[in-house]
């Protein structure tokens, strides 16, 4: 695991229970930490449907931070199971519990144990900009070109 230093954020979490289990990294240099479901019993997701899946962990991210929940590739590429919102944004000042909206883009039933590995969260810095308007803005090669417009 890398070492953490003093410039390193620190991730509060509060447990909704005892059993609920902290994120963690599962390798060396793993960017995400797993996040894990929290359920009293399985969740079936049917195919090409959605389920919010808690995860009994209330987040404290840093000021000047946000958390990710992106998918675990695993399961998408096994499944068709993807975080829906990709990536979900936690802000720094909510405090309630962290959920992850699963969906089924596959063509069987999916289902979610407790425990299961669902997600993962990322923490990021995040740059808060000031908004001004403008009557002109400046030219760039690329102009308005959007979708596929700077090739395959």
């Amino acid at each position: 695991m890398l070492p953490r230093n003093d410039l390193s954020p620190v991730l509060g979490i509060l447990k909704k229970e005892p059993r609920v289990q902290l994120p963690q990294y599962a390798s060396e240099g793993a960017a995400g930490l797993d996040l894990r479901a929290f359920l009293d019993e399985p969740l079936v997701i049917p195919p090409l449907e959605r389920r919010r899946i808690p995860t009994g962990l209330i987040p404290e991210i840093p000021a000047g931070f946000e958390g990710q929940v992106r998918p675990r590739s695993g399961l998408a590429s096994r499944n068709g199971v993807s975080v829906l919102n990709a990536p979900g944004t936690i802000d720094s000042d909510y405090r309630g519990e962290l959920e992850v909206l699963l969906v089924n883009l596959g063509s069987e039933p999916f289902t979610v144990h407790d425990g299961d590995r669902i997600a993962q969260l990322v923490i990021a810095p995040v740059c808060r900009v000031s908004v001004v308007e403008k009557d002109v803005l400046s030219e760039t090669g690329r102009g308005a070109g959007g979708f596929g417009s700077t090739g395959i």
